[in-house]
Order: structure tokens, then C-alpha cells, then sequence
């Protein structure tokens, strides 16, 4: 009976030794996905926040859209290359948290069912601090009548 006392000991060490070590790794596994769920709340909120800037600029007349009106549903910025050129503008110097500012960019349309309404695709991009965190927002503003309408979306998949 005396010698059994250490492999009992022994067996017990180790299985807590287990158990600690699972503990950790779970711990580390929270920590990293609150991480990424911040991340993606920084971004979400800088997408909204240049939306909203962007469609303020757009009604006070202080921004003119560059692009010219198409028929249908504009389909620019699904190519995220259209943020790279001089359409796409950052409606705020910097955002806190983030990698880089977040971007917008306006593209008017024609509504063929509507042809006196005057309507436009406002598309942001935020950011967050990693660089596979990106938000993609959208609203659409559709003025007709001295009334406005606006429709607001949120794009699931990023745009290649």
C-alpha cells in the first residue's frame, strides 16, 4: 500500500497540470475573439460615421459626385480598386483604433422606373487595426419631389 501513494500523486499532478493547460488555452481563445470582435466594432462604427459625413456633404451641395450616372444599380464599388482612385474620398482625417481612414465613394444613378428622381449609391469602407478587418456599408439616397428616401444596407462579403 505504501508505494501506491506516489503514482496516485503523481496521476493527480498531471491531470491537473492537463486541466490548467486546457484553461489557458481556452482563456487565449477568448481573448483573441473579444480581440476580433472589438476590431470589428471599430470598423463598423467608421464605416457609419463616414457614411453619414458623406451623405451630410452630399446634401449640403458641398460634394458634386464625380462619376457620371448609369442605368441600374451602380456596380463601381464592388471593384475595391475604386477606392484607390480620385473618386473615393476619406471623410475623416483618421479614426481611432483603425489602420487607415475610412473611405467613401458616391455613384448617382438613373431609376428607369423614376426618371425625375435624382438618386445615389453612398458605399464606406471602415477599417480596424488588423488588415483583414474591413466593414463595408451602404445608403442609398433617392430625392424625388423635394422628399427624401434612404435605404441603408450592410454589404456581407467583401467586394474583390
Amino acid at each position: 500500500m505504501h508505494g501506491m501513494a506516489l503514482p496516485v500523486v503523481l496521476a493527480l499532478v498531471a491531470m491537473m497540470l492537463v486541466i490548467s493547460a486546457a484553461s489557458f488555452e481556452l482563456a487565449t481563445i477568448d481573448g483573441r475573439r473579444a480581440s476580433n470582435v472589438e476590431d470589428h466594432l471599430f470598423a463598423t462604427q467608421a464605416a457609419n460615421a463616414a457614411l453619414v459625413r458623406c451623405a451630410d456633404a452630399l446634401e449640403s451641395g458641398g460634394l458634386v459626385p464625380i462619376l457620371p450616372a448609369v442605368a441600374g444599380e451602380p456596380t463601381g464599388w464592388r471593384r475595391s480598386s475604386a477606392f484607390d482612385g480620385p473618386h473615393a474620398f476619406a471623410p475623416l482625417p483618421s479614426w481611432l483604433g483603425a489602420r487607415r481612414p475610412p473611405l467613401c465613394l458616391i455613384e448617382p444613378w438613373r431609376l428607369a422606373r423614376r426618371p425625375l428622381a435624382q438618386a445615389y449609391l453612398l458605399t464606406a469602407r471602415g477599417f480596424g487595426a488588423r488588415e483583414a478587418t474591413e466593414v463595408w456599408l451602404q445608403l442609398a439616397i433617392v430625392v424625388e419631389a423635394g422628399r427624401e428616401q434612404r435605404h441603408w444596407r450592410r454589404v456581407a462579403a467583401r467586394p474583390s
